[in-house]
């Protein structure tokens, strides 16, 4: 067997090459790189030494110090990096360090440094320099071991390997199959002119931007192969530097289904294993949250390893709200849902050694991705840990590529020019042909810069004369079709110059973004191409009708109108209603049926927050209120209670809120929790002793409960919670919790009270529904009348807690006034619905409408047009709006 061995450079050209040898049975023949066939002529189990042993042996030479100019640096986050760049052009230009270290302490530090590196390196492993060496010691095996060596298709070799070839020159057959562009002036052997067609003129055009020029590149690939003009494997698409292009390509071509191969590989973030690896650097870096762990744990990580024996269902029964930041939250929370749940396993003893695990953070990166995640996100992590420090892990793993699984020998391809240059194909489009990006501008080495080292002498071959001749050898192959783009604009809206290379090609085609186009890439583009057939699918034909009955001046079934007796308003009218869900009955018929009838919520934030929302907060001070009443009564009875027994109960309350709360709802960090806690300890004690002392027979109970057909445990309580409230006027059940309620037995009568956190607001004693936006206080006065027939005074007072000064109490002028006439205004407002006028209301343009992303995007304009038609529409329940 005859045995060859061809050079190739370049993984897309590896690719092919082989490839090409087994459709052509080509025994005996090695495909190889440079490197590579150095590795194999010095034996010995040599090889050249990868990014994954150099970057550990270049952290180990640099964390000894004791450097004249580097010392400064050497902690820097990225200098295991820079380190490796610059060694990698030392090495390749074939530079002497040790010899250069007299020119200036910088050249002594990195000779310093290139010492400690050998030292470092595994046995076996070995820099460019000397495996060189101890290849060209070996030369006279190379007949055997290597037979005839051709390079095949190598634009340039970097001066490392010069002296290698000419030494393989003297004992094997050596020639090179060189493009015309490629740097060949020092190589004395046969070069072998490739026989090639004449290139096709290239056609030169431009596009609005980045996005529109992929677009446009996948309709140029999809309408060659739908013709049959050209195969998938002759067509190439490809810039300088493809990163900026990757995500759009990505997600476009695998929609639409095309075979298009990433030589470079696809981000490891959009495969599985990489989502992966981002939950848990997430987790480790930004702490361990109950959203954070879930969606570790759903990726199925850790299911051979630690976590092998935890049931699917292990997240029954833990709140959905609870944030569980802290390690003891997910111990107690933990507890708390295993006796909740007595038939299921505790899934405690599995899962807590992994939340302690997670919850030391970032130093503890390597074990716990030897713990929890499977082989092939195993083996990412260890290349980002390898690659950056682990507290840099968001970064570096944005950075790694995987193979996309693509046969490039099928498939049309997407890579750098540089991998085009050595596996050329007949069919190209260049993109991205702008002056700053074709060819790129080389910037200074950061550790050599050129006063210390000229550039010429690092850099023999500077990145723009490499895409210059990377264009040239890849528009010289291009026998097909030859397509140049740029973008007029980036992403950004900057605009672009155009290439300085395409000045001998002519004056470009200028193309709009949304021009019809002679062939679709995908279907959905054929649709937008082609209106006509759109408008006829019913979600498209359904999506016009919507953005056309937006701009009509009128209210549409678009804007929320139903029609009448719909059975779901009745249903959701029939449930016993809120404070709240008045108001959006009120103020905001259509998130009322949004949110009531359909079902539809707002997705929680399970984020830390550093404050609580004023909506939080009230209901904190509300519970820390009952609480401490509860711990008061009956005993000595919250009217009797001293001063010091009032805070006694409050710190009992605080405590077991700080306690409880972070196991059912996301809270503050501990010290900021404190904090909070003690603000609102602060408003619940003015609550509570801000009124004069109470008669001897006055008893009183915080968050009364009413109209709650669930309710248990109103023993003590002045009523059933059971008992159904309705509101006069009106076929409204009505339920809630009464803040404070104070009955005085002798005498008949009692007093509810609505505490607000807030400040005080201007004309407070004039206040009764506030516009529709303060019910509770008037409700709190109907369940009393209904539920306490027999007393005959009631006093409804607000008190706004949130002042400096001492709070004052604003009484109800006249609560049974108040009473039927927010059952006249529920009543119409009710009628409205059932007649189908579920349109939006004044609450829907306020900010923390957190239902504002299922309203039209345009909301200011959509209310300008419909203003007229709504205020028509809602006239009958719209007095309530300006009600003081």
């Amino acid at each position: 067997m005859l045995r060859r061995t061809v050079i190739i450079d370049g993984p897309l050209a590896f690719r092919m090459r082989r490839l090409a040898a087994a459709r052509n049975a080509e025994a005996g023949l090695q495909i190889m790189t440079l490197p590579a066939l150095a590795a194999r002529l010095a034996g010995g189990f040599l090889r050249a030494a990868g990014p994954q042993e150099l970057e550990p042996a270049i952290r180990a030479a640099i964390d000894p110090g004791g450097f004249a100019d580097l010392d400064r640096m050497r902690a820097l986050p990225g200098m295991t990096r820079a380190l490796f760049a610059t060694l990698g052009k030392v090495w390749d230009a074939d530079l002497d360090l040790q010899a250069l270290a007299a020119d200036g302490a910088r050249l002594a530090d990195l000779a310093l440094i290139e010492q400690r590196v050998h030292a470092a390196l595994p046995p076996g492993a070995l820099t460019p320099r000397h495996l060189r060496d101890r290849a060209i010691e070996r030369t006279r095996h190379a007949g055997i071991l290597l037979g005839a060596v051709e390079l095949d298709g190598v634009m340039q070799v970097p001066p490392v390997w010069r002296p290698l070839l000419a030494a393989l020159a003297d004992t094997t057959e050596l020639t090179w199959r060189a493009p015309a562009a490629a740097d060949r002036g020092w190589f004395r052997v046969e070069i072998i002119e490739a026989a090639l067609e004449a290139p096709a003129p290239p056609e030169l055009v431009s596009y609005a931007n980045p996005h529109a020029e992929v677009v446009e590149a996948l309709r140029w690939l999809r309408q060659l192969l739908a013709s049959g003009r050209a195969r998938p494997e002759e067509i190439a698409i490809a810039a300088a530097s493809p990163q900026g292009w990757d995500e759009p390509f990505l997600v476009l071509a695998r929609t639409a289904g095309l075979p298009l191969h990433f030589s470079h590989g696809v981000p490891a973030l959009s495969t599985r294993e990489g989502q992966a690896c981002a939950a848990l650097a997430d987790t480790l870096l930004n702490g361990i949250s109950q959203d954070r762990i879930r969606r570790l744990l759903a990726y199925g990580t850790g299911q051979e390893l630690s976590l092998k024996d935890l049931p699917r269902r292990w997240a029954a029964g833990l709140p959905s709200e609870a944030g569980l930041f802290e390690a003891d939250h997910w111990r107690r929370a933990l507890a708390a849902a295993d006796a909740s749940r007595p038939d299921e396993p505790d899934v405690a003893p599995v899962l807590l050694p992994v939340i302690e695990l997670l919850a030391q953070g970032i130093a503890v990166a390597k074990q716990a991705g030897n713990a929890l995640l499977g082989p092939a996100s195993l083996q990412l992590w260890a290349e980002a840990l390898r690659r950056a420090p682990a507290e840099a892990l968001e970064f570096s793993l944005q950075e790694l590529r995987v193979p996309d699984g693509r046969d490039p020998g099928v498939s049309a391809v997407w890579c750098p020019a540089a991998h085009l240059a050595g596996a050329p194909r007949r069919w190209v489009r260049l993109i991205g042909m702008t002056s700053g990006s074709w060819p790129r501008a080389a910037a200074e080495d950061p550790l050599l810069p050129d006063h210390l080292l000229a550039r010429r002498i690092l850099d023999p071959i500077p990145l723009a004369e490499r895409d210059r001749r990377a264009f040239q050898v890849i528009t010289a192959q291009a026998g097909g079709a030859c397509v140049l783009s740029r973008s007029r604009r980036d992403a950004q809206g900057k605009p672009l110059a155009s290439s300085p290379i395409l000045r001998p090609f002519g004056i470009e085609a200028s193309l709009k973004r949304d021009r019809i186009p002679a062939h679709a890439f995908s279907e959905a583009d054929r649709l937008a191409a082609r209106p006509q057939e759109a408008t006829v699918l019913p979600v498209i034909a359904a999506a016009t009708q919507c953005w056309t009955q937006w701009r009509r001046a009128a209210v549409t079934a678009h804007d929320g109108r139903i029609r009448a007796g719909h059975p779901m308003i009745r249903r959701a009218l029939a449930q016993p209603q809120s404070a709240t869900s008045l108001r959006r009955l009120l103020r905001d018929p259509l998130r009322f049926v949004w949110q009531h009838a359909l079902g539809w919520d707002a997705t929680e934030q399970d984020e830390l927050p550093l404050s609580l929302d004023p909506r939080a907060f009230g209901e904190l001070v509300h519970e820390l209120l009952k609480r401490a009443v509860d711990i008061l009564e009956p005993d000595p009875g919250y009217a009797r209670a001293t001063p010091e027994e009032i805070e006694n109960a409050l710190g009992a309350a605080v405590g077991a809120i700080g306690i409880q709360w972070p196991l059912k709802r996301s809270t503050p960090p501990l010290l900021l929790w404190q904090h909070t806690l003690e603000a609102g300890r602060q408003l619940a004690h003015k609550a509570l002793t801000f009124d004069e002392p109470f008669q001897a027979d006055t008893r009183s109970w915080t968050e009364v409960r009413f109209g709650e057909p669930a309710a248990t445990g109103g023993s003590d309580l002045p009523w059933d919670p059971q008992l159904p409230v309705q509101l006069p006027g009106t076929n409204i059940l009505v339920r809630g919790s009464i803040d404070r309620l104070d009955l005085r037995a002798a005498r008949g009568a009692v007093r509810v009270s609505d505490y607000k956190t807030g400040a005080e607001p201007k004309k407070a004693d004039q206040i009764v529904f506030h516009r529709g936006a303060e019910l509770q206080r008037v409700i709190y006065a109907a369940a009393a009348r209904q539920l306490l027939p027999e007393v005959s005074h009631i006093l409804a007072r607000l008190v706004f807690l949130g002042t400096d000064l001492k709070p004052r109490a604003h009484r109800l002028a006249d609560v049974d006034a108040a009473i039927a006439e927010i059952g006249s205004h529920v009543a119409a407002a009710c009628a409205l619905l059932e007649q189908g006028a579920a349109i939006p209301g004044p609450d829907a343009q306020e900010s923390w409408n957190d239902f504002r992303l299922a309203l039209p995007a345009a909301f200011g304009s959509y209310l300008e047009i419909k203003r007229q038609a709504f205020s028509q529409a809602l006239a009958p329940a719209s007095k309530i709006w300006s009600a003081r």
